[in-house]
């Protein structure tokens, strides 16, 4: 029988502290889509998603009416334009400041290193997630992900 430990892997977290914005590039650096966060004293209280992410990025879409336009539109379609493109940058610049203790899932499913991929498997199905930290002892020690869970099968 195969067990998490064997196949966990080193966890990149994320500090409660950060924000989004510097989340981002985190998981672009290191290629993830998600991390479990940490307080100042090491200890899980949340995980972060990619779509914990995109649910907190909203775009505003403009009433500009292009349907049988006036000349008075066509006149004023490029301020309007501008003016939306100014107040989309600045709900980016708002939104990627966001706390991640903010939009983190709070509710974190772990698991312990001598838990069956088997089992594993059973509860990242169940509670439809990616993801499983590793906590042995109160600490993370490892994370496992559905990619390392259908590696470890073949």
């Amino acid at each position: 029988m195969i067990y998490v430990e064997s196949i966990m892997k080193k966890p990149i977290v994320v500090n409660f502290n950060d924000n989004i914005g510097d989340v981002i590039k985190l998981f672009r650096k290191n290629k993830i889509s998600g991390a479990p966060v940490v307080d100042n004293n090491g200890n899980v209280v949340g995980i972060i998603s990619e779509s914990d992410i995109i649910k907190t990025l909203t775009i505003h879409s403009g009433d500009i009416n292009v349907v049988l336009p006036s000349p008075l539109d066509l006149i004023e379609l490029p301020l309007k334009t501008t003016l939306k493109m100014e107040e989309f940058k600045e709900d980016m610049e708002k939104a990627l400041k966001i706390k991640v203790m903010d939009i983190m899932t709070k509710n974190v499913i772990s698991t312990s290193p001598n838990t069956s991929i088997n089992d594993a498997a059973k509860i990242m199905v169940e509670n439809n997630i990616k993801r499983l930290p590793v906590i042995k002892n109160g600490k993370l020690i490892g994370i496992i992900t559905r990619g390392d869970l259908i590696e470890a099968l073949l």
